[in-house]
């Protein structure tokens, strides 16, 4: 419908005119069919598919940085015809740490920080969505992202050892535990990145603040403990491994997924430790979902 209002003469009544615009009557999707649509969208735009060449380099690349060495580690194994992989599968994820956060400091920002900048938020929640659906589109978007990343160079040593004739019942337990290893770290790891990310619409701030608490702690961590370790302190190595997201999960895979920790000395946790470790880790998922929609909640309102 428009209205047309007649500027000659004055008095003259309004007059509206029919011209022709209907309502729609086809089904409504609903709140499913839009997270659902949020989730596809975001995991997309994690490796930049949908967007610019530009957006599609960095991710990209890290996919690639991710799987070279797997190939790498393959290709000599089947050559030199090895009895075990150089690299146990729960391993690979602490070896390429850098790797993984640098791809959650980039991503991270970018999945959250522009719908924040340009204040774009409280338009997905005035319907259907709502504060949950946004952030567990957003929270599953990219903890698959991570898991595709970190899963990928997996499989490649997985198909390499069987090409290697390694024994099969040996590699698919371990491919199995690595599997496990790196769904929980995806998720800590997203949690992490998005409560971070969510705090600035800066994205040149999410950035730098997800490396220091994915990348420098862990660099932090790790020199406390060999400093720990050379002053026969061994006892205090696995419980310092606690502050930092990547060494909780080298504990956690060492006490229950049979890994070899990568603690000085491979001092990793105890069982009971383990139990700690696996809490912490737990809790930081739970309280990173939380903090989000606390977050949230507020951003729309």
């Amino acid at each position: 419908m428009a209205v047309e209002q007649s500027l000659t003469p004055r008095g003259e009544q309004t007059r509206i005119h029919d011209i022709g615009y209907r309502h729609y009557d086809g089904p409504r999707l609903g709140r499913a069919y839009a997270r659902r649509s949020l989730y596809s969208q975001s995991l997309r735009g994690s490796y930049g598919l949908g967007r610019s060449v530009k957006s599609k380099v960095l991710p990209m690349l890290l996919f690639v940085v991710m799987c070279v060495p797997a190939l790498i580690m393959v290709a000599v194994a089947v050559a030199t015809k090895a009895k075990a992989l150089p690299v146990d599968y729960t391993r690979y994820a602490v070896i390429m740490q850098a790797v993984i956060g640098l791809y959650v400091a980039s991503q991270g920002p970018q999945s959250v920080s522009r719908d924040l900048r340009f204040k774009t938020v409280p338009l997905y929640f005035s319907r259907p969505i709502e504060t949950v659906d946004y952030v567990r589109a957003k929270y599953a978007a990219l903890a698959s992202a991570l898991f595709v990343l970190t899963a990928a160079p997996l499989i490649v040593l997985y198909v390499g050892a069987l090409l290697a004739k390694l024994d099969f019942v040996d590699q698919t337990k371990g491919f199995g535990q690595g599997l496990v290893s790196v769904a929980l770290l995806s998720l800590l790891f997203a949690g992490i990145g998005l409560v971070i990310s969510s705090v600035t619409p800066r994205r040149g701030f999410g950035i730098a603040a997800v490396i220091a608490a994915l990348t420098i702690s862990y660099g932090a961590v790790s020199t406390v403990q060999a400093i720990a370790f050379e002053q026969s302190s061994s006892s205090a190595v696995p419980w310092i491994g606690l502050f930092s997201p990547i060494t909780l999960i080298d504990g956690v895979q060492t006490a229950f997924l049979g890994a070899t920790s990568a603690f000085p000395g491979s001092q990793g946790p105890s069982t009971g430790q383990g139990v700690v470790y696996l809490v912490v880790v737990l809790g930081l998922i739970a309280g990173s979902y939380g903090l989000l929609m606390r977050r949230y909640r507020k951003v729309g309102l």
